[in-house]
């Protein structure tokens, strides 16, 4: 039996993905080291119906100094970041000297904006290359993991936090009670904490699997955010629904009594009743799609390749590995990805060690079909490479289900 890491109560599992690398964790061709691999399972609390991993990953392993992602790369997800800082400033801003704190930075996209309004501001990320590219934009960056004894001696330098914020951050961090306890040292009274994160309502909703991997260790939705937030002395304040990364939601959290909370929360998880997505029925439902969209994916990449034709994915994310390592899909039926991260390129992916080329290799020449890896950006991309369609080029996408655009 797994307890809950929120409340302690009883976690029951809903769907194993077996085996799985760090899924950041590529490999350079000539490494012959063991590779690291964990059991990726994912359950939900009965008593507070968080939903979450079976299984944590240590956090070094996963957010190493050279971690490869960088949030600046996608031009969709840089506007996004831009009217977020303004969002944040006009929100939480107003006094002043207001203090912005974001937990993992990475490489500074959002803090860019808040330094060049003049304001004081601090990332706080682990990862040190990420770091020192934001550091490069202007941003002042600490590199560390944000936890209650780092928030507390933020505090003791700077002062209290108006807002603190992350993006796609606090999903990953286990260790929710030191975060909150951090929160708690470092906001002003009537600061705000704001954080963005994959929902689980559109996860359950698209069959969007490939968001349950490693650095995901939860899954929230509005009432288990409530929750956790009421345990450590705060109320959610405000919700907003997003649409990057394949469907997010945006928690604004303020102490307790500090804040009216908007009409929003209570819809949201009104909603969330209605459409019983924690419920294990509901999941066990949900783990049924998961399996069917794998055998038809395969199916449909095992008939391509049968069939002579040429077929490559695009985009070497992070949640591919999921895909990839449950699905089996390896060089064999798939013999490269193409990304544009430098950090990715020559080397393979992890656990089914495709080779990672460089984005320009795309059109020499293109493939039949292109597997669509990075979904969540697909308008951007698809927008992009129209050539690829115009040369008779095809799609496969697999979330919300299998199919070829």
């Amino acid at each position: 039996m797994t307890s809950c890491r929120i409340c302690q109560g009883v976690v029951q599992e809903f769907f194993d993905f077996g085996r799985q690398p760090l899924s950041d964790a590529f490999r350079r061709p000539e490494d012959s080291s063991e590779e690291f691999f964990y059991r990726l399972a994912v359950g939900v609390c009965e008593q507070c119906t968080m939903v979450q991993l079976m299984e944590e990953v240590p956090r070094e392993r996963m957010f190493r100094a050279d971690y490869p992602y960088h949030s600046s790369m996608s031009s969709v997800m840089r506007d996004h970041f831009t009217r977020t800082a303004h969002q944040l400033l006009a929100a939480g801003g107003r006094g002043e000297d207001p203090f912005v704190v974001e937990i993992g930075c990475n490489d500074g996209v959002m803090l860019k904006t808040v330094a060049e309004q003049g304001v004081r501001h601090l990332g706080v990320d682990p990862s040190r290359d990420v770091a020192e590219l934001a550091a490069g934009k202007g941003v002042r960056v600490q590199i560390d993991f944000f936890q209650e004894s780092t928030a507390t001696a933020i505090r003791e330098t700077d002062g209290p936090a108006d807002v603190i914020y992350a993006a796609n951050t606090i999903c990953h961090i286990p260790y929710l009670d030191s975060v909150f306890r951090g929160v708690d040292a470092l906001l002003a009274p009537d600061g705000i904490f704001v954080f963005e994160d994959p929902y689980l309502g559109d996860i359950v909703e698209r069959t969007s699997f490939d968001q349950i991997y490693d650095e995901h260790f939860y899954l929230f939705s509005a009432s288990s955010v409530r929750a956790t937030a009421r345990r450590f002395g705060f109320e959610l304040v405000d919700v907003e629904r997003l649409p990057v990364h394949g469907g997010e939601v945006r928690y604004t959290i303020g102490r307790e009594g500090r804040r009216e909370p908007a009409a929003a929360v209570d819809a949201l998880i009104a909603e969330e009743r209605k459409r019983q997505i924690v419920d294990i029925t509901i999941l066990e439902n949900f783990a049924v799609e998961v399996k069917r969209n794998c055998e038809a994916l395969t199916t449909l990449l095992a008939q391509l390749h049968e069939q002579g034709h040429t077929v490559a994915a695009y985009g070497a994310t992070a949640k591919s590995a999921t895909v990839a390592n449950y699905c089996d899909i390896g060089p064999d039926l798939v013999p490269a990805v193409f990304d544009s991260t430098a950090a990715k390129q020559g080397r393979l992916t992890p656990g089914t060690h495709i080779p990672v080329r460089p984005m320009e290799e795309f059109s020499a020449p293109y493939p039949d079909y292109a597997l669509l890896f990075a979904w969540n950006h697909a308008d951007e991309i698809i927008a992009k490479e129209q050539e690829f369609r115009a040369r008779g080029g095809k799609w496969i996408v697999y979330v919300p289900e299998v199919k070829i655009i």
